[in-house]
């Protein structure tokens, strides 16, 4: 029984110059099962990836939810002292400082330990009164409200808080502490303040060689 080699396969021109190679069998089967090895292994690290940033998102949102509950809790205790301890009926004042005392607190921990976020903290700060600068006046206003027409005090202020919760979050993970979109804000402002350092600069260049 002759034993069979696959090689390359050569053809030749009249001059017996090399015209083409072509690749035996085996070397395209090799490179096809090669091909296909590597696809599924990217696809299997983009598996493996998908599940570990699930993973990631799941122990964020307990954390964010840990950390608000803490600061729920200084929350309810403040407007309880301020409202029914010390009876000071002004729900809108209660509910204010309380606020106040609760966002300062989530915002120290959830940033140093829920999204560990490296982003500027006078900025993020800003954004966090951004948020505030919209839902305060609605939760104090529709609050209010509510205890006017006989809603309980403790009540509207436990609503109140679930929507802070809820809302929060969302603006939390996607702008506060999100470093992506933090430094594209910084960039941004870094280059207005450029621009207006050197118009600046142009205006005193021209005030002095008018003089």
């Amino acid at each position: 029984m002759k034993e069979i080699k696959e090689k390359n396969i050569t053809s030749t021109d009249s001059q017996g110059g090399v015209l083409e190679k072509t690749p035996s069998k085996n070397q395209a089967e090799n490179k096809e099962n090669s091909v296909a090895e590597s696809g599924n292994a990217s696809e299997k690290e983009i598996n493996a990836e998908k599940k570990i940033s699930r993973k990631r998102q799941f122990f964020e949102f307990l954390k964010f939810v840990g950390f608000s509950i803490s600061a729920g809790v200084i929350q309810i205790l403040s407007f309880e002292l301020l409202y029914d301890l010390i009876g000071w009926k002004e729900w809108w004042a209660c509910h204010l400082i309380s606020l106040t005392l609760s966002v300062v607190w989530n915002f120290t921990f959830n940033r140093k330990f829920t999204f560990k976020s490296a982003s500027n903290v006078p900025l993020a700060m800003s954004f966090v009164i951004l948020y505030y600068c919209a839902f305060t006046p609605a939760s104090v206003f529709g609050g209010n409200a509510l205890k006017g027409i006989g809603w309980n005090g403790t009540l509207v202020e436990a609503i109140m808080m679930l929507i802070n919760f809820l809302t929060e979050f969302v603006w939390d993970k996607f702008v506060v502490f999100n470093d992506k979109f933090m430094a594209k804000v910084e960039k941004s402002l870094k280059i207005h303040k450029n621009k207006n350092d050197n118009e600046i600069a142009e205006e005193g260049q021209k005030s002095d060689e008018q003089k």
